[in-house]
C-alpha cells in the first residue's frame, strides 16, 4: 500500500540523514591506494582464504571498489559497471598527502625546499647520479 503521510512534512530529509548514518562504509580512496593496490596486499586480497560470514566465501572480491561479491558473473558484470569505471578512474589521480593538506590551511612550508630533496642535493654522488 505505500507509506500514509502527506507530500510535504517537515524535516523531509529524514529518511537520507537516517540512510547515510545507517549506510556500510567502504573504504576511502586513499586507503586503497596506500595499501590495497601494494601488489603483495592485492595478491593476498585476490586471493583469500574461505570465510563463511563474507559475501561470496570472500572469494570474488574487487580490490579497486572493497567490494565482495557473490558469483564470479556478478564479479565480472561489476567491472563493466559505470561505478567500478569511476571508482578506477579516481584512483588513478594521485592522494593527497599530510603535507598538502597542511600546505592548503596554511601550515606547511611554502618557500622551503623538502628535507628529501636537500639531503640529496647535497651529497655529491647524488647529483651526479642524477644529472646521468
Amino acid at each position: 500500500m505505500g507509506r500514509l503521510r502527506r507530500s510535504r512534512t517537515h524535516k523531509a530529509q529524514r529518511d537520507i540523514h537516517r540512510a547515510s548514518r545507517t549506510r556500510a562504509r567502504t573504504k576511502d580512496l586513499d586507503q586503497i591506494q596506500l595499501i590495497d593496490l601494494d601488489p603483495k596486499n592485492r595478491a593476498a586480497l585476490e586471493a583469500q582464504p574461505l570465510d563463511f560470514e563474507k559475501p561470496g566465501l570472500a572469494q570474488h572480491y574487487c580490490v579497486e571498489c572493497a567490494k565482495y561479491c557473490e558469483t564470479d558473473t556478478a564479479l565480472r558484470s561489476h567491472w563493466k559497471s559505470k561505478v567500478h569505471k569511476k571508482r578506477c578512474r579516481a584512483l588513478k589521480e594521485p592522494a593527497y598527502t599530510i603535507e598538502e593538506s597542511e600546505r592548503v590551511a596554511g601550515l606547511g612550508r611554502e618557500g622551503k625546499r623538502s628535507t628529501w630533496v636537500a639531503a640529496t642535493a647535497s651529497t655529491p654522488s647524488a647529483v651526479t647520479a642524477a644529472a646521468a
